[in-house]
């Protein structure tokens, strides 16, 4: 499992594609819930994504924006449009207009001037995607014509039809869309990438790591790991250092109490003897307080505000 992957597993589309409409001036669309992540593409035409307390940002033909929680924003035909802001959240559909396409407020048009725009909202679940988050910007932008544009086709085809299992072919297109984007934003030239991008294309740092996402239970040593990556133990130490930012046992520890964290919220029954051994630690103790150093909290404390959270969350 590399990196990338295991942080942005938890992050998935269900249900969350706001609306494919086509806009005729003037509109203002307000995302009133604040997710995580909202990716917004423009099939065609064009319009201006405004963030709460940020500059607005042009959203031409086949480009997307990104847009991370709790920021509200809005959409709209051009800053300071005089129409009279819609709010659009995740209470807006209508079943019998066929639900997550289209939404109540959303202004209808057709012909030439018309906006078509996509809009997929994604909830984040757990500590492990929360580390993607924190290495993303409020509002993020790539254009059109790189890998994400066949996805783009297969999203614009698809809202045109309604068909059984249209919802899920959606969700599975938004992730698709989600992952090109990121990958792009990334890559682009003169980005400032988080380091465990970068150092996933260095042969030394990178197999490092796809080694502890692999195995993060295991004993490992720098000697170990050396001997697995096939280096000795100084060029892993300096490689790694170099590339993640940080030693590959400090590394390690952090990745080990991420995944803590959630087994602590999402498995109610397993004790945190059980968690400790879950993540390579056969004493509950010494995992304590490696838990508490590392998150600021004791692993018991940790869950009961967890379950607190989520009993709110679902009350």
């Amino acid at each position: 499992m590399d990196v990338f992957s295991d942080l942005i597993r938890g992050v998935r589309a269900h249900g969350s594609l706001f609306g494919s409409s086509a806009l005729r001036p003037p509109w203002a669309l307000h995302f009133v819930d604040g997710a995580p992540l909202t990716l917004c593409t423009v099939l065609g035409g064009d319009g201006w994504i405004v963030p709460e307390g940020g500059p607005p940002e042009p959203l031409r033909a086949r480009e997307t924006v990104v847009v991370r929680g709790p920021t509200t924003f809005m959409f709209v035909d051009e800053p300071g449009t005089r129409a009279e802001p819609v709010a659009c959240g995740e209470h807006c559909a209508t079943p019998e207009q066929g639900g997550t396409r289209h939404r109540l407020g959303w202004h209808d048009g057709h012909g030439e001037g018309a906006t078509t725009l996509i809009v997929g909202a994604y909830p984040v679940r757990g500590a492990i995607s929360h580390r993607l988050l924190d290495a993303l910007p409020v509002v993020l932008r790539v254009g059109g014509g790189g890998t994400a544009d066949p996805v783009l086709d297969h999203l614009a085809a698809e809202v045109a039809v309604d068909a059984p299992g249209q919802q899920v072919v959606l969700d599975r297109l938004l992730d698709w869309m989600l992952v090109c984007t990121l990958r792009e934003w990334f890559d682009r030239p003169g980005g400032q990438p988080p380091a465990w991008w970068a150092a996933q294309r260095d042969p030394v740092a990178g197999e490092a790591l796809r080694l502890l996402h692999a195995e993060p239970a295991a004993p490992w040593t720098v000697a170990a790991l050396a001997e697995r990556v096939g280096v000795s133990r100084s060029t892993l130490a300096k490689r790694f250092a170099e590339q993640v930012g940080e030693p590959p046992l400090t590394y390690l520890t952090r990745w080990r109490m991420t995944l803590a964290a959630d087994l602590l919220a999402e498995r109610e029954s397993a004790t945190v003897a059980n968690v400790a051994r879950a993540v390579g630690y056969s004493d509950p103790f010494g995992f304590s307080a490696a838990f508490k150093r590392v998150r600021g909290t004791s692993p018991s404390e940790f869950r009961r505000a967890a379950v607190l959270a989520g009993g709110r969350e679902r009350g």
